[in-house]
């Protein structure tokens, strides 16, 4: 299992060259990979640069197995909407595998939910909406980013000696901010900000009006 992009929990994503190490790992044990990509176009903002690692393990001639989500970067949140692609060596084997996932399908959910998959499908096959919604997930991730680049400062700002590069580096809509449970805890009850024990914080909820906010918390917590 190994996630395209924008990791989650830990926002750090493995550098192209790192991939192909993968690659050639997974090709030496002769493993079978599962992508998971529930962040496509959210890590960088562009759907290419984020879809790298998968293009290139095909190129490479894996058989992958292929999860996508448009839960995120399609803002369709509870309509349960992606797909599932199995890369398979040849018709036969793909007629076979087909075979097994209408097998499975059938008891579990036999017919997806419609609503949500046909307002996919319809940005995805008009060209002005695929337009928009690329400049849209463009937008989001370059927010995301700006908003990591401002938590660092603001903390820089406020007097924290310690190097929040971390903060800057990891990508995605996650942040492992590296505070310790007590730290989180303090954060919670003395400044209302909540994130798992684990210190993990999600970017996407940082705006440009409470990231000053956060800054503050967080040096208190940590100084």
């Amino acid at each position: 299992m190994l996630h395209a992009c924008a990791h989650n929990p830990t926002g750090v994503d493995p550098r192209p060259e790192q991939w192909k190490e993968i690659s050639d790992i997974v090709k030496k044990r002769n493993l079978l990979v599962f992508f998971d990509m529930a962040y496509q176009g959210f890590a960088s903002g562009d759907i290419d640069r984020d879809a790298w690692a998968v293009r290139y393990f095909v190129e490479q001639g894996h058989n992958i197995l292929l999860s996508q989500s448009f839960a995120k970067n399609m803002g369709l949140y509870g309509e349960r909407v992606g797909g599932f692609t199995v890369v398979c060596k040849d018709a036969e084997e793909a007629k076979r595998v087909e075979s097994q996932l209408k097998i499975l399908i059938r008891p579990i959910y036999s017919n997806p939910p419609m609503n949500g998959a046909r307002i996919a499908a319809t940005i995805l096959n008009t060209p002005d909406l695929y337009s928009v919604w690329l400049g849209e997930v463009k937008e989001m991730a370059e927010r995301i980013i700006r908003m990591r680049e401002e938590l660092a400062a603001g903390l820089k700002k406020e007097g924290s000696s310690k190097n929040w590069q971390h903060v800057i580096d990891q990508i995605g809509m996650f942040c492992f901010t590296g505070l310790k449970p007590e730290q989180v805890e303090r954060l919670t009850k003395e400044f209302s900000v909540y994130m798992t024990k684990d210190g993990r914080i999600s970017m996407a909820g940082v705006t440009s009006g409470n990231v000053g906010y956060l800054a503050q918390g967080i040096h208190a917590v940590t100084k």
